[in-house]
């Protein structure tokens, strides 16, 4: 597995957690219980991402702004998240910021996928991909395990 195969399976996860949040209605176990878990998961990728893909980017000509400007959404992320938290989950505020942070969220993802992909692609080497992934993996796992 290289590094933009085990990002995209995080993304999907990411994905598919946003889309059942907005489902979800009022203050409920369900709607707590998702929000949790996209909350986590967010924090987790986005620390580990950080580590094992956009720092060693920042050390390539070709990649640089396009990490940086990543990173920055990872930031605007967490800013809808503390958001959310203060909110009452049952007013309309908490549902329009969650539709907000989704279509973020989708916006990155996408923008990852279909451009930053493209470039680290050409800045890695084929041996970086692979060791990047395993490091991804393994702090991915110990992130998920520190916050479960």
């Amino acid at each position: 597995m290289n590094i933009f195969e085990a990002l995209r399976d995080d993304h999907e996860t990411q994905r598919q957690l946003a889309d059942l949040l907005l489902k979800t209605e009022g203050d409920s176990d369900g709607r707590r219980e998702l929000f949790d878990r996209l909350k986590r998961e967010l924090e987790a990728h986005a620390g580990a991402e950080e580590r094992y893909f956009y720092v060693p980017l920042m050390e390539h000509d070709l990649t640089q702004d396009k990490a940086r400007h990543s990173v920055s959404e990872h930031k605007e992320l967490d800013d809808y998240v503390e958001q959310l938290e203060e909110y009452d989950m049952s007013g309309p505020q908490w549902i329009q910021t969650a539709r907000d942070l989704a279509h973020r969220l989708t916006h990155h993802l996408d923008e990852e996928e279909q451009e930053v992909f493209q470039v680290a692609g050409k800045a890695l080497t084929e041996d970086e991909k692979r060791q990047l992934a395993e490091g991804y993996r393994d702090d991915m796992e110990r992130r998920r395990e520190a916050v479960g």
